[in-house]
């Protein structure tokens, strides 16, 4: 997970209840991303039935890794798939390594009814504006040539590509939602893009998290980064905010709207609050954010221009001590559960409580 500038407008995410709780009861649409750099991994087969014990349905990859994925052979649990950016270039220059890529991490996996990958992420957050351009002209390419790979070997109709991408890539200046629009260097390029994945019928990745405003910006209201009620409402032509992750969707929203493609799916590819390395990273302020939020996907509401239903993964499953700490020391501590997969603290996953 890569950092960058958060739009003041931005948020979201949600928490585990203790282990071996019925999971007919907790809330719909809900993943978990799972990263590996810690000094110590789990092994797969604990952690698909960590997820198993706490009801969850989907898991993120940051990679195809062969020994993870099989792990989920037979497990129920839905996978996605990740291409690091350092493939981007290799595989948006040659179609003949994306058929390869996808023999050897796709089908390999899917025979016989193996594991339920639902889509591919190409790439990871690779327009942050710290990147420079890099993954500019590779990523599209990239996209189009897993896909068109997928097609061919008959995972097409069932697999979908997609791209994670920061909440960055959209911008409302200093006005509300409706104001919002893809950042001008790679306009052109992200409404190229989500055309391509709407004639698909494919998703947007979106990673919204409202601490990094906090932690960025001084005077960002603090309430307005939860969904308890606490603060001030904001207007924005015929709607009312009270929390930053309705306000951050909208803006993309508006922003897909504007790049004529109003319905393409939205889907939160991360969301997350940090339990240690900063003033505001501590497990009451996450408790009070995963609560609200749980609350808050439990009733289906939505956004105001996005009601009902939302698909979001958690940021992250375990905290990760071998991640760079230099956008901050919470870095590494973004977990639900520690690194030998405790849990941090019981939070009523239901969203009832």
């Amino acid at each position: 997970m890569a950092r960058a500038k958060v739009l003041l407008w931005a948020c979201c995410m949600l928490f585990l209840a203790t282990a071996n709780a019925d999971s007919s009861n907790f809330a719909k649409g809900i993943g978990v991303n799972w990263g590996s750099q810690v000094s110590q991994n789990l092994l797969p087969s604990v952690v698909v039935q960590l997820l198993k014990d706490n009801g969850i349905g989907k898991v993120k990859l940051f990679d195809s890794d062969d020994w993870t994925v099989k792990a989920f052979a037979g497990s129920g649990i839905e996978v996605m798939l990740g291409i690091p950016n350092n493939e981007l270039k290799r595989l948006s220059d040659s179609y003949d390594d994306a058929q390869d890529w996808v023999k050897e991490n796709v089908t390999a996996h899917t025979r016989d009814g193996g594991v339920d990958i639902k889509y591919v992420a190409v790439g990871n957050e690779p327009f942050l504006t710290s990147y420079n351009g890099t993954n500019t002209h590779t990523l599209l390419p990239a996209m189009k040539n897993i896909q068109k790979a997928l097609d061919e070997a008959g995972h097409g109709d069932k697999i979908k590509v997609t791209t994670p991408q920061n909440a960055d890539v959209y911008d409302s200046g200093t006005g509300g939602p409706s104001q919002g629009n893809f950042r001008k260097d790679i306009r052109n390029i992200m409404i190229d893009m989500v055309r391509w994945l709407d004639s698909i019928n494919s998703a947007f990745l979106v990673n919204i998290y409202p601490f990094l405003s906090l932690y960025q910006n001084s005077g960002f209201p603090v309430d307005f980064a939860f969904f308890d009620g606490g603060a001030k409402p904001v207007k924005d032509k015929d709607h009312s905010y009270d929390n930053m992750f309705d306000a951050n969707l909208d803006t993309l929203v508006w922003s897909l709207k504007k790049a004529g493609v109003p319905d393409l799916k939205i889907i939160v590819g991360e969301a997350g609050w940090p339990t240690d390395g900063n003033i505001n990273a501590n497990n009451k302020l996450a408790r009070r954010f995963y609560n609200g939020f749980l609350k808050k996907l439990a009733t289906d509401k939505g956004t105001p221009l996005r009601p009902g239903h939302m698909e979001v993964y958690l940021f992250s499953l375990l905290d990760e001590n071998m991640k760079s700490i230099a956008p901050g020391a919470f870095e590494r501590h973004w977990g639900i559960f520690r690194y030998d997969g405790k849990p941090k603290f019981p939070v009523d996953f239901s969203g009832k409580g």
